[in-house]
């Protein structure tokens, strides 16, 4: 259940236990923006962001926020349940090393175009900024980047073998929001409402050329990171079918997007509802928690609460930022973590250590926290990890 905090002009419910300073002062500043409705949810993986803390959830009216959805638009998950029961580790290895060897990580994106039926089936009009990036955009498609964007496979206890893979829009959506929060500070400048552009929370009036432009640039960034998901688990299944004996065959699928903002109907209005690293929870509809490289993930039902605005956590969330963990976590005492596990990891240098299980919450701690926004349905225990 949440604790509520009632001192700014709205409501915040959080479900997190600890909030660091820099995201409290976010959120206080949501708390009073104009143009927030009812209140402000904070899920139990919080941590600051720019502007808005990630892990927040916020619905306004009147206006959409660039920095209230991110600047990896439509970045989300997907996981595939497969036939298999059982892998072995020579199979995993080989899997992993052309995982590597064919899916570009970090900032490496495709040599050549990738064909355009990898594309969202999307007419690009009146979208400047994907029109202009959209040749990039498809050497991009079909790759994970960097950070916490993540192929992993995994054990479920459901007795079967999964596939789980995070990553975002790359590129393109930084592109897109990049643009569209610039334009939003230029336009906020001159009318000059307290509590938006100088707290990092640029507007957009949806009833705006430039508010319609945008809506309409974000939702294809967010069918981009869905594509771009979708090829990259093409990809991983055929591996896993050419390496393991025996027909592997896809028996379920979830995919999510958990950086985006949508029009929906909360407390009998019709409100834009930005999730920053929220996962959407809507009553019956199944979502998914990742844990870190050395933790477990989980596939889950939303509740539909409507306190989180049917939202549940995106992950398990950071307690130490990239480079306090890079200075402050010890690296053979992470790999040793890893490997008494049996997991085939991703850290292997000094720099890797971002992405230490040591570097997020407890998984199992945030679960508990919103248990009233989900039910577990499967628990997933990594196998196999590749970072960019």
């Amino acid at each position: 259940m949440p604790r509520t905090i009632a001192t700014g002009r709205i409501p915040v419910k959080i479900w997190a236990d600890v909030v660091e300073p820099g995201a409290m002062q976010q959120i206080m500043n949501l708390a009073d923006y104009p143009f927030a409705f009812h209140h402000i949810a904070i899920m139990p993986d919080v941590h600051e962001g720019f502007g808005m803390p990630i892990g927040g959830v916020m619905a306004t009216e009147r206006v959409i926020v660039p920095n209230a959805v991110g600047v990896d638009i439509g970045c989300g998950m997907i996981a595939v349940k497969t036939s298999l029961t059982v892998i072995t580790r020579k199979a995993l290895e080989q899997v992993v090393s052309e995982i590597r060897s064919v899916i570009p990580l970090g900032f490496s994106h495709h040599k050549t175009a990738r064909d355009m039926r990898y594309m969202p089936d999307i007419e690009v009009k009146e979208m400047p900024v994907v029109e202009r990036e959209f040749e990039s955009a498809r050497h991009q498609v079909g790759t994970l980047g960097g950070g916490n964007h993540f192929i992993e496979i995994q054990q479920g206890d459901d007795g079967h073998i999964w596939v789980m893979i995070h990553s975002g829009s790359r590129n393109l959506g930084k592109q897109v929001a990049d643009h569209y929060n610039r334009l939003a500070i230029s336009l906020n400048k001159k009318e000059n409402i307290k509590g938006t552009w100088e707290k990092q929370l640029a507007y957009l009036y949806l009833d705006s050329d430039e508010g319609q432009r945008y809506i309409r640039e974000m939702r294809y960034c967010v069918a981009f990171g869905f594509a771009n998901r979708t090829l990259m688990m093409e990809t991983v299944l055929e591996l896993l079918d050419f390496y393991v004996k025996g027909r592997v065959e896809e028996v379920d699928r979830i995919a999510i997007s958990h950086n985006y903002a949508a029009e929906e109907e909360h407390f009998g209005r019709k409100v834009w509802v930005h999730r920053k690293g929220a996962t959407p929870a809507f009553r019956g509809m199944r979502g998914i928690i990742p844990g870190s490289q050395g933790t477990e993930s989980y596939i889950v039902a939303g509740k539909g609460n409507e306190e989180s605005f049917s939202s549940c956590s995106h992950g398990a969330g950071r307690v130490l930022g990239r480079r306090q963990a890079i200075r402050h976590l010890d690296l053979q005492g992470e790999v040793q973590r890893l490997e008494k596990k049996g997991i085939l990891h991703s850290i292997r240098r000094k720099k890797d250590l971002d992405e230490a299980p040591s570097a997020y919450k407890d998984i199992h701690r945030v679960i508990d926290q919103q248990r009233d926004l989900i039910d577990v349905l499967v628990e997933l225990a990594p196998l196999a990890v590749v970072k960019g």
